[in-house]
C-alpha cells in the first residue's frame, strides 16, 4: 500500500500476514554481512535492508509481532520492496518433500525452530559479488573489503536509519572501481579481476540463472564464468534464490561441522554430500538447522590470522 510520504514517512507500507510460520530474525537475519553491514542492520527487534530494485534504491525496514510482519519501505523503489518482500521473508520457499523425522537430532531441532525460511532477495549480482569477495579470506577481510567497497561506490539510501546505509553498487559501478581502491580494501587482484568480468556480463549471467530449471544447471551457468567456483556459485543461489538444495563445497569449516552435527566426527566434502544425500533437495535446509541449534565442533589449533596485503 503507498501513502504520499513526508520526511522521514515512510513511502509504501504493508503487514505480511504468512500462513506458516516465518522466524523473521533467523530468516532474514542470515543475509547479513558481519556487524557493520552497510546494506543491512538488526536494530530493536527491526531488520534493515537497503537494496537496488528495478524502480531505483529502496530501504526496507521489517518489524514482526503477532499480527504478522510490519512492512515499511523508503525511496524511488519502495514499492517494488514492498512487493518483493514476502519473498524476501520465505514466501516462495517450498518444504514440500524435506522430512527428517528418521533422524532424531534433525527432528529435535526442526521442532524447536519451526519458522526457518529460505529468503530470497532477487539480487543476483550482489549476492554473487559478495561471494567472491568471501573467496579464500577470513569472514573478517571479507566484511571489511565489502563494508568498504559498498560504502564508496553503492548509493546512500533514504528513510529514517538507525545509522547511514548503502545500496550495494549496480553492476556497471562495480566495472569502473579503479585497481587502487580495490587494494585499498584488502580485494587481491584475482578476485577483483573476477568480479569485473562478471559484472561485464552481468545481464546475461542474470538472464541465465533465473532461466536455469535446477541447482545443477545454476551451477553450470555460474561456474562457466572464469573464477567462479562450486563455492561461490552456492552461496550465490542461496542467498539470491533462495535454493534450497545450495551446499558450499570447498569451505574451510561445513564439512567438518555437518559431519560433526550428524554423526559426532568430522569428515569432508565427499562425506558431506553422503550424510546430506537422504535430503536431496533440501540439503541447505538441514545446513540451517545445524547452524540453528549452534551445533559447532571445537575449534583445534589456532585460527587462522588475516594477512593485509595492502602494504605490499
Amino acid at each position: 500500500m503507498t501513502t504520499d510520504a513526508a520526511p522521514h514517512q515512510p513511502v509504501a507500507q504493508t503487514v505480511y500476514r504468512p500462513a506458516h510460520p516465518v522466524d523473521l530474525m533467523r530468516t532474514v537475519g542470515m543475509l547479513v554481512r558481519g556487524p557493520n553491514d552497510p546494506t543491512m542492520l538488526v536494530d530493536g527487534g527491526r531488520l534493515w535492508l537497503a537494496f537496488r530494485t528495478g524502480s531505483g534504491i529502496a530501504t526496507l525496514c521489517l518489524r514482526q509481532d503477532s499480527q504478522g510482519i510490519h512492512a515499511a519501505a523508503w525511496g524511488p523503489g519502495a514499492d517494488e520492496a514492498i512487493d518483493r518482500m514476502p519473498q524476501v521473508c520465505g514466501a516462495d520457499d517450498d518444504l514440500t518433500g524435506f522430512d527428517v523425522s528418521a533422524h532424531a537430532g534433525l527432528a529435535a531441532i526442526a521442532r524447536r525452530f519451526p519458522g526457518i525460511r529460505l529468503p530470497r532477495t532477487d539480487l543476483v549480482f550482489e549476492a554473487l559479488a559478495c561471494a567472491i569477495l568471501e573467496q579464500k579470506v577470513t569472514g573478517l577481510q571479507a566484511f571489511g573489503a565489502w563494508r568498504y567497497l559498498v560504502t564508496n561506490f553503492g548509493e546512500r539510501t533514504p528513510g529514517p536509519t538507525p545509522r547511514p546505509m548503502f545500496a550495494a553498487p549496480a553492476a556497471e559501478s562495480w566495472r569502473r572501481i579503479p585497481s587502487w581502491q580495490w587494494h585499498r580494501a584488502g580485494v587481491e587482484p584475482p578476485q577483483s579481476r573476477t568480479i569485473v568480468r562478471a559484472a561485464s556480463r552481468a545481464p546475461s549471467i542474470v538472464r541465465a540463472l533465473h532461466a536455469a530449471s535446477d541447482g545443477d544447471d545454476r551451477d553450470q551457468v555460474l561456474t562457466s564464468q572464469p573464477g567462479i567456483g562450486q563455492w561461490t556459485s552456492a552461496e550465490t543461489r542461496l542467498r539470491a534464490l533462495g535454493d534450497p538444495d545450495a551446499v558450499a563445497l570447498g569451505d574451510a569449516h561445513l564439512p567438518h561441522e555437518i559431519g560433526f552435527a550428524l554423526t559426532g566426527s568430522r569428515t569432508d566434502d565427499a562425506g558431506m554430500l553422503e550424510l546430506l544425500s537422504p535430503w536431496a533437495g533440501h540439503r541447505q535446509r538441514v545446513i540451517r538447522l545445524v547452524y540453528a541449534a549452534g551445533i559447532r565442533e571445537s575449534r583445534r589449533g589456532p585460527r587462522l590470522a588475516p594477512e593485509d596485503h595492502r602494504r605490499r
